[in-house]
């Protein structure tokens, strides 16, 4: 019988096989010990890389279910530091105009030096706050001339999720294969005292033009998808709509780790964006 964890599938032989690692190698510490987890069980991304950070938190979890045994912590765990609000993301005056009175829109890619600026105004403005995309993301600023306006993030898709499953048709083998041409709009802000008129769904059509080409260039993996969930009680999606996404369903609710039949996180409409006319046909094959 095999045990999923992180989206992939572990049977009993490579339990036997992580417990023999590391009972055979007591000098590891649980970074070398994932990674040569994924050397072994062959568990890499599509670029070709150790897909170590699933791994270790996988290893985590079989430790926490009495699967395997881990060494200790090499280091205690850092304390989640709160972030700190400064004067660059102070609310300004206010910009009322439609969107095509904006000076002309671009995309600016979030990297290592502006990274702590888009937590910090998605921690200020977004209703759910910052926290961490997982997997492979990229996040960008959208402004207006020089003037931030908007801030979108995109990260690994949901890995299961009826609506979606149905509008796309495969199967559990042909979705583990292939979840990894998806991308989910995981974060999406225009800031509060930006009132512009179609703003928001000319951002998704720059944003879907945009994220194939930088995707493909940062994992080698072009996706053909995209999806958002927006929370019923928040949102309409009536952007979403106007940028010709399609709703597919809605979530039931129960969210990861929820029981069945009771609902424990807000219900979700599922959004989706097809990148390619045959996304069908690259995503079953």
């Amino acid at each position: 019988m095999m045990t999923r964890y992180c989206g992939r599938d572990f049977t009993p032989k490579e339990f036997e096989q992580i417990r023999c690692l590391i009972k055979q190698n007591p000098e590891f510490n649980r970074m070398r010990l994932s990674k040569e987890v994924c050397r072994r069980l062959q568990w890499l991304k599509p670029d070709g890389k150790l897909k170590d950070m699933s791994c270790r938190v996988a290893m985590l979890r079989m430790d926490r279910d009495g699967l395997i045994v881990l060494p200790p912590p090499t280091h205690a765990k850092a304390p989640v530091k709160k972030i700190e609000f400064t004067s660059a993301t102070d609310p300004q005056g206010p910009v009322v105009c439609s969107v095509n009175q904006l000076p002309q829109l671009h995309l600016q890619m979030v990297t290592k030096a502006t990274s702590a600026l888009w937590n910090e105004y998605i921690e200020r403005y977004h209703y759910l706050g910052y926290t961490p995309l997982p997997g492979a993301q990229l996040r960008y600023f959208i402004a207006a001339g020089k003037q931030i306006v908007a801030l979108t993030g995109f990260g690994a898709a949901a890995w299961q999720t009826a609506p979606r499953d149905q509008f796309v048709g495969w199967n559990h083998d042909q979705r583990k294969k292939n979840l990894n041409l998806i991308v989910n709009n995981a974060r999406f802000l225009i800031l509060p005292w930006i009132r512009s008129k179609n703003l928001a769904s000319k951002i998704l059509s720059l944003t879907a033009r945009r994220i194939p080409d930088d995707w493909e260039e940062k994992y080698n993996v072009r996706p053909v998808l995209l999806e958002s969930f927006v929370q019923k009680n928040q949102f309409t999606g009536t952007c979403y709509k106007a940028a010709n996404w399609i709703n597919v369903g809605q979530t039931k609710g129960r969210g990861k780790l929820g029981p069945p039949g009771k609902i424990s996180v807000p219900i979700k409409d599922i959004w989706v964006y097809p990148l390619v006319k045959k996304f069908r046909v690259l995503l079953k094959n």
